[in-house]
């Protein structure tokens, strides 16, 4: 009896699990298609290219998606076994809510098991293949770039664009600092977008009438300026993707993040600490997000074996897509807090499972006392 109830509820949880995710896929899918892929379209890049950037994208997507899918499908289930009085009946059958919890644990488990193997090898590998097609689509086609009446600020400069029509850009204003570290406003009428040969060039920028003042730092209340009536302008390929050195930590496994972070160790000060942090959030992210479908497993159950005793699929909906809103925001908010402030890496990132499993183990206690 016990083997039919196992099957039963691990097939019953995979199909709504299979479901949710689907929701969840679609909104994340449409999501970076509205964010990324739409202003890839409106520049006329072949539809070849643009079905890659999608394609390379989907590891993300599915990343993302499986640790609320298990929420959300973990919860539909079991609120609509609750509601449907088939737990009430195991209960007085003598079956143990640890019964029904082992197959939600091990389908939780092994959710998060492939949702590593997708954020820890294909991710990395979708990223890399995204990053150099993105740049290829800028160098054969810079306008992508160039969004008319827009402000574009890149690593080091901030680029205020006024029209743009083909490969003519109208107004433009750039705030920037050379190598010396001087500070400099170019200013100038119009500019054509020109040819390069240079693969480290992703544009190069043919201005007419330009005017360059230089700020010095030291003394603030002097400045020089150069006007031309023709000057050439070129936009390097690290001004759109961050600088690391050698892969940035999205093209990195759980296994070369941790090599990097000890030869970082290794060198003491030669490295900058918010570089490092970034490192140490990246790994730790690696490991807290995939992880995250386990937790929500422990947690669904006895939240929805509490609270979902009527319209069990519908509440279950409900409260799935609110933790999920809130777990997302503590993702963000801690993310944001490790980036700039420089908030503990492993607390950032693995703060809101902690909340999650102590809410589980809160709502279990309940449950048992039933």
């Amino acid at each position: 009896m016990k083997k039919v109830l196992l099957r039963y509820l691990f097939r019953e949880l995979s199909v709504y699990f299979c479901v949710s995710f689907l929701f969840f896929f679609l909104i994340f899918f449409v999501n970076h298609i509205l964010l990324n892929a739409s202003d890839i379209l409106e520049k006329r890049v072949p539809l070849t290219k643009v079905a890659l950037f999608i394609f390379y994208a989907l590891p993300f997507v599915i990343a993302q998606s499986a640790p609320f899918a298990t929420l959300v499908g973990f919860l539909m289930c079991i609120g609509r076994m609750v509601t449907d009085k088939e737990f009430l009946i195991l209960r007085a059958c003598g079956i143990s809510p640890f019964f029904v919890l082992l197959p939600v644990a091990v389908t939780g488990l092994l959710i998060s098991v492939f949702s590593f193997m997708v954020n820890d090898y294909l991710l990395p590998l979708g990223t890399i293949s995204y990053n150099k097609l993105y740049m290829s689509i800028i160098v054969s086609n810079p306008a992508v770039e160039l969004e008319p009446h827009s402000i574009k600020r890149t690593q080091n400069s901030t680029l205020v664009i006024g029209d743009v029509s083909g490969q003519h850009v109208s107004d433009l204003l750039l705030f920037d600092t050379d190598s010396s570290g001087q500070q400099r406003v170019v200013i100038c009428s119009g500019a054509d977008i020109a040819p390069h040969k240079d693969d480290a060039v992703i544009m190069q920028l043919d201005m007419k009438d330009a005017l360059v003042v230089f700020f010095d730092q030291t003394y603030r209340d002097s400045f020089d300026y150069m006007h031309s009536s023709h000057a050439m302008l070129n936009v390097f390929s690290s001004s759109f993707l961050p600088t690391f050195a050698g892969n940035n930590p999205q093209e990195m496994t759980s296994h070369d993040l941790k090599l990097k972070l000890k030869e970082m160790e290794t060198s003491g000060s030669g490295v900058n600490r918010s570089v490092r942090n970034t490192y140490r959030i990246e790994y730790y992210r690696k490991f807290s997000l995939p992880f995250g479908s386990l937790f929500f497993a422990f947690l669904a159950f006895p939240l929805a074996a509490l609270f979902a005793k009527r319209n069990g699929q519908t509440v279950g909906l409900v409260i799935g897509i609110s933790i999920a809103v809130f777990y997302w925001a503590l993702m963000i908010l801690g993310q944001q807090f490790g980036f700039r402030n420089g908030l503990n890496a492993f607390f950032a990132m693995w703060l809101p499972n902690l909340l999650v499993g102590m809410f589980a183990l809160i709502f279990f206690f309940f449950l048992v006392r039933e």
